[in-house]
């Protein structure tokens, strides 16, 4: 082919003087080349640039449309979480206050020595505030039977105030190992020991007092 013969024969010294066809040749194999880089190097990036974008672009379609149908309920979401909040506060009143938990404790040991239960321990612990409440825990061991430790919950459950015992490590034993082949009676002497919790409503001013110690409380437990 004359192509090839000629550029077989190309003088490199005289570029100017090369045949037109060969001249012809390297233009178009010199503009391949440009569109290759300019693809590989502009364009292929610009276009995985576009996918991510438009991958983006639904991602926020899909968070707009739920914000708005979020945004259309707002109101009335907002009127049932204040409802809620007013009830939560209700609710937290029920419980007793700073000043009436030193009396509810006496109420709560009298209460057991008049359903007839022996106390042997009845001692409050150390008060631990939490979020909007306090917890009070309370170590006890009591002797009596079924009926009188049921009798004792009944009496708690109609005190004026709320109050809520909770169980830790609490165990029901029979004070003496029953004869072998006897089924327990109703009679039968039971102690109950471990630890109780009972709770109270921290107000306004303690639960700022609370969130103030947190705030200034430093990494590893110093202040």
């Amino acid at each position: 082919m004359k192509l090839l013969d000629d550029l077989k024969n190309l003088d490199r010294n005289n570029i100017g003087g090369w045949p037109k066809s060969v001249k012809n040749f390297f233009k178009v194999l010199l503009f391949v080349v440009i569109v290759l880089a300019g693809w590989y190097f502009i364009i292929s990036p610009q276009q995985d640039t576009l996918q991510n974008l438009a991958g983006k672009e639904e991602q926020l379609k899909r968070e707009f449309s739920e914000k708005q149908a979020k945004s259309v309920n707002l109101e009335a979401l907002q009127q049932q979480l204040d409802e809620m909040k007013d009830m939560l506060r209700q609710l937290l009143r029920q419980l007793p206050s700073k000043t009436e938990m030193p009396e509810l404790l006496v109420d709560v040991s009298q209460t057991a020595l008049s359903a007839g239960l022996q106390q042997e321990l009845f001692q409050p612990g150390v008060e631990v505030p939490k979020d909007f409440y306090a917890e009070k825990p309370i170590q006890l061991k009591m002797i009596g039977t079924y009926h009188q430790f049921g009798t004792f919950i009944s009496g708690v459950a109609s005190l004026p105030r709320v109050v809520i015992l909770t169980m830790h490590d609490v165990s029901l034993t029979p004070l003496s190992k029953p004869t072998a082949g006897a089924e327990p009676g109703p009679n039968q002497l039971l102690v109950l020991q471990g630890t109780v919790k009972t709770y109270r409503y921290l107000d306004d001013s303690e639960t700022g007092d609370t969130a103030g110690k947190a705030k200034n409380k430093k990494p590893g437990g110093r202040k």
